[in-house]
């Protein structure tokens, strides 16, 4: 089953380059994740700032610059993980540094098509 954990904090520190490779732990926990063949993709994301919204209202597109919500929080990056079931995925997600010192979503992906999920 395929699950999408995102990675979440308070703060994105906007002066390290998007290509600045990953600390440490993190790079060690993807080496593991990809070794265990359960890490499909992951990415580090552009902070909030950078965001465009995009809504639908009577036929008109509205974009809005930025996040849609205002909060303290955001979404700082996202992985796409093949697990067993929701305990494999929450073991991996245990395991990022990020759960240290932020929380990290895990939901699981609706079957896409003749997916089986």
């Amino acid at each position: 089953m395929r699950y999408l954990m995102l990675i979440c904090g308070t703060s994105h520190d906007e002066s390290k380059p998007a290509d600045e490779p990953i600390d440490s732990a993190t790079e060690a926990w993807v080496k593991e994740m990809d070794g265990r063949g359960v890490r499909l993709m992951g990415q580090r994301l552009r902070p909030a700032s950078s965001a465009t919204t995009v809504r639908v209202q009577d036929g008109e597109v509205l974009l809005t610059d930025g996040p849609f919500a205002e909060t303290k929080e955001q979404i700082l990056g996202f992985d796409l993980l093949e697990c067993a079931d929701l305990d494999e995925a929450l073991e991996i997600a245990a395991k990022h540094p990020a759960a240290q010192w932020g929380p990290v979503e895990v939901r699981p992906l609706w079957p896409f098509g003749g997916e089986e999920n």
